[in-house]
């Protein structure tokens, strides 16, 4: 407390002896403390000059003509913070429950009016300044704190905004320059991130005039630091692409590339990967794994589902972990009527009840029973599927649906 500015006190007493009394006394607690006090003598005249003044301090007393202390402190206690003043009840001899009941509603401190002297009344007027210091302060940090929160949600805003426009919105047109309704392959998405940016990202590649390749992640966590992560992703398929035909080849380059990036951010991240080519020339799907939950294979036509690789295939390790993972590109054939699903592990790690996770399993199950809907309508059916498993209109998990459809196969 500054020693030379006068402390705003207002003084809430009926009784001109007391009030005449603490007057006296106030001056001689402590030479540091100065006040500049105002005495009113009715409650009714207490709202109006805490409107008309900011005040720091109030000794109010308990019992007043036409209403108590505690309906006084309850109307202080509805203005706003900065026009609160600290107060300390004046209450009667041995009235011990209205001091409770002060200190419950807001009082910072209380004196019985037969105790009333000048170690006693220093006390409570340092406490209570003090408690109102902190209260201020903290007000101050909550006010700074909700500023760097309303900040850092506008950016948040902002970063799902490009996250969102770095997912590809429009696909390769095969063959090129056909109209929607004659193309060979058609996709369908899903992206639902758990926050305002995840760590899901998918992009589909241009392979030529017959094929396409499709790039799908998760790297570990969400949030922020994994929307990075994407991004740096997105950037090295960019600077690869030139590597698209070979799901091989790309994997060890940007598993090299990401190491190295991170290493440079002191970042420990990982993701896992797949990548596919999907070439309807050859009638071919060539792809790579990082670590990846595989690929569903839905064959209507044989009315068979199936993963990708299985049972033969092995995957190799998640990206960002060893600088010298190596990764093998696998074959398998690919027919009209097929629809190849990628999907990222959010989409099964779902929680039902008794904490019972929905699992690979029952997701292929899933997958399995409603086949031969359009893919459209099948991923919404799965989506609701696990929302209504999950007891909630969320996943815990970012989620992210890729699906390639083959209308057709095209002459070589």
């Amino acid at each position: 407390m500054n020693p030379a500015r006068a402390i705003p006190l207002l003084l809430v007493e009926d009784n001109p002896m007391y009030a005449e009394i603490l007057q006296r006394l106030l001056p001689t607690l402590n030479p540091s403390l100065h006040f500049d006090v105002h005495w009113v003598d009715t409650a009714e005249k207490v709202i109006p000059e805490l409107h008309r003044r900011a005040y720091e301090l109030m000794l109010l007393d308990y019992k007043l003509p036409g209403a108590d202390g505690l309906e006084v402190l309850a109307q202080v206690r509805r203005l706003a913070p900065e026009r609160q003043p600290a107060v300390i009840m004046l209450t009667g001899m041995g009235n011990e429950a209205v001091a409770v009941e002060a200190m419950k509603a807001g009082a910072k401190d209380y004196l019985p009016k037969d105790q009333l002297d000048v170690p006693s009344l220093l006390r409570a007027i340092t406490s209570a300044l003090e408690r109102k210091d902190l209260e201020a302060q903290v007000r101050r940090y909550t006010e700074e704190l909700r500023l760097k929160n309303e900040q850092m949600q506008a950016d948040l805003r902002i970063a799902s905004e490009i996250q969102q426009a770095l997912l590809p919105s429009e696909f390769p047109v095969i063959p090129p320059d056909t109209p929607p309704d004659q193309r060979a392959i058609q996709f369908v998405t899903r992206y639902q991130p758990t926050g305002l940016v995840g760590g899901d990202f998918f992009d589909v590649l241009p392979v030529g005039p017959r094929a396409v390749g499709v790039f799908l992640c998760d790297v570990m966590g969400h949030g922020v630091r994994a929307a990075f992560v994407t991004a740096i992703l997105r950037a090295l398929l960019d600077e690869y692409q030139h590597l698209a035909p070979h799901p091989d080849q790309l994997l060890v380059t940007i598993n090299r590339r990401l190491l190295t990036l991170l290493r440079q951010t002191r970042m420990p991240m990982f993701a896992s990967a797949f990548y596919l080519v999907a070439d309807l020339g050859s009638g071919t799907l060539r792809f790579a794994n990082a670590g990846h939950p595989a690929p569903l294979h839905i064959q209507r036509r044989t009315d068979q589902l199936a993963l990708l690789g299985a049972p033969t295939y092995k995957a190799g390790p998640a990206l960002g972990v060893f600088e010298d993972s190596q990764y093998s590109s696998h074959q398998q054939p690919i027919q009209a009527d097929d629809l190849i699903v990628l999907y990222t592990d959010g989409l099964y790690e779902v929680e039902g009840p008794n904490d019972e996770l929905f699992g690979p399993d029952r997701l292929i199950q899933t997958f399995r029973q409603h086949r031969t809907r359009p893919a459209n309508e099948l991923f919404d059916h799965v989506l609701r599927t696990l929302q209504q498993f999950g007891g909630t209109d969320g996943f815990s998990d970012d989620v992210c649906l890729v699906g390639l459809e083959i209308r057709r196969l095209l002459p070589a």
